[in-house]
């Protein structure tokens, strides 16, 4: 990767202009083929069209939409101009929209046609679909453009979380972190010959850091506006997608289309790198049995801390399949359990160049940064004596049965180990005497019809008793959060209301 200094300028104008950077497979027209020279163009485009209409160095400029080229043509355009992308998700409720519009003090905002009714009226919008005035063609100002060239720790971006426990808060990301990232995932290897199939949103960290390494390695982004596991499956067979990279739950979801996946040629797969939530070893043995001729790969990163936290063992030890690695040679790792700070159990804290400038605006937030520099993650991990590292739950995701600590991740690992069981998610309900007791939402294997008691008792032979799900209900699937992760708030939600029911035995 050449020098460079500000995270929009990820193009190598020296490599083929002519090759394929996007398969756009969402806006109005699809399939559409964008080339590099087509994609650089544009995010110049955005670019001057931003500095040429009065936009400050530092001014935020939000991205409203569904995957497109267009979005990471404003996105990379932003960031060259000098001001802050902030890339928004859209599958939150239009009051949450507007209430991160106004936190970040967007002056402008770049949408697709479906999320226009999303902005307020009083604030400028370019629609990506739009064939007028207000349209994205319409906006460009063709020509060329030199990148700013960033301060050390100016912001390239904020990233939103997901809001889950409260308002969401912008995660502020310069550019010389973010680039760090690109090098390090891109140093020693040739990846222009693959082509990344992303599914995700790309208001996401895991999408969005895959559509910057595949520019910076000018290879082929397979862009499909959001994930289904019908489109997923048919686009890997149709363009001959390489390299996956997704949440579990998708995995799990593109696992149950059999017959889709028995017909369509999956053979073109060299590497599925999954993120962002846990991987049980039966989703992995199930991807091997799916993509022989695949490395799969189950690694962890986080919004605040990067994507880059773990990789392979330094004495070439094979990865145990449910870890997440050894420590990168170039982060720092620590598991804090109480005053222990080399813990092999506790709450897992990082440090790496790649850590977030902090939280925008948000003075009432206690600074999950420590007084050494360390990013508190709010994970708790395990660490074997090889050093390998297993996500075991997040720490508010715990909690306390009858005096003992449960962490649904953990019970959830374990129940996916029976042989009739897909997937599971444990949540805990109230109860008089053990103060919260788990429960467990189960999608059948295909093809089996497991019983609640085989499941109750597969748990009490190979967990602590405690562990075990008092309840266990049969589903055909398990809600997904905007992040396509699972929406643990929904099962609390309906663990509750099933608990008004009658004990059906299930």
């Amino acid at each position: 990767m050449r020098d460079v200094a500000n995270l929009g300028d990820l193009i190598d104008r020296a490599d083929d202009p002519d090759k394929l950077a996007v398969i756009d497979l969402g806006g109005e027209e699809s399939p559409r083929e964008v080339t590099y020279a087509a994609l650089d163009a544009a995010a110049n485009g955005v670019a001057r069209a931003l500095t040429s209409r009065g936009f400050s160095r530092g001014d935020r400029v939000a991205i409203l939409s569904a995957n497109r080229s267009e979005y990471l043509a404003a996105y990379l355009g932003i960031m060259r101009a000098g001001l802050v992308a902030v890339p928004v998700n859209f599958k939150f409720p239009r009051e949450t929209i507007r209430f991160i519009l106004a936190d970040c003090g967007a002056r402008l905002v770049f949408c697709d046609p479906a999320r226009r009714a999303d902005v307020p009226a009083d604030l400028p919008a370019v629609d990506f679909g739009a064939a007028g005035q207000e349209g994205f063609a319409a906006f460009l100002d063709p020509g060329p453009f030199t990148p700013v060239a960033p301060r050390p720790d100016e912001p390239a971006m904020f990233l939103y979380t997901s809001g889950s426990t409260g308002t969401p808060k912008g995660v502020v990301l310069s550019h010389r972190s973010h680039l760090w990232v690109v090098r390090t995932r891109l140093a020693g290897q040739d990846l222009s010959g693959h082509r990344f199939l992303i599914a995700a949103p790309l208001y996401h960290m895991n999408a969005l850091a895959l559509a910057k390494l595949a520019c910076a390695a000018h290879a082929t982004i397979v862009l499909l506006p959001q994930f289904t596991a019908t489109a997923y499956i048919e686009a890997i067979g149709r363009y001959r997608a390489t390299w996956l990279t997704a949440v579990p739950p998708m995995m799990a979801m593109m696992l149950r289309e059999h017959d889709l996946l028995a017909r369509t040629d999956l053979s073109s797969v060299k590497l599925v790198r999954m993120g962002s939530a846990p991987v049980s070893a039966s989703l992995m043995a199930s991807l091997r049995r799916l993509l022989p001729d695949a490395a799969i790969t189950n690694a962890y990163g986080t919004t605040e801390g990067g994507p880059v936290v773990f990789g392979p063992h330094p004495g070439g030890l094979p990865q145990p399949e449910t870890s997440v690695g050894y420590p990168h040679p170039q982060v720092a790792v620590r598991l804090v359990d109480g005053d222990d700070r080399d813990a092999d159990e506790g709450e897992l804290e990082l440090k790496s160049p790649a850590v977030m400038l902090g939280y925008h605006a948000r003075p009432d937030v206690p600074s999950p940064i420590t007084a050494d520099g360390f990013y508190r993650t709010g994970d708790v991990f395990r660490r074997d004596p090889q050093g390998f590292h297993y996500f075991v739950g997040r720490v508010d995701d715990m909690f306390v049965s009858g005096g003992e600590n449960i962490y649904p991740g953990d019970v959830e690992r374990m129940l996916e180990r029976h042989p009739d069981v897909a997937q599971a998610a444990v949540v805990p309900v109230d109860d008089e005497i053990k103060g919260q007791k788990p429960v467990a939402f189960v999608v059948p294997r295909a093809g089996t019809r497991p019983d609640a008691a085989s499941v109750k008792q597969f748990a009490l032979d190979h967990a602590p008793a405690y562990q075990h799900p008092r309840r266990v209900w049969f589903v055909d699937k398990l809600p997904l959060a905007s992040t396509n992760k699972i929406d643990r708030g929904a099962l609390r939600h309906e663990a509750a209301r099933r608990l008004g029911e009658p004990d059906d035995g299930t």
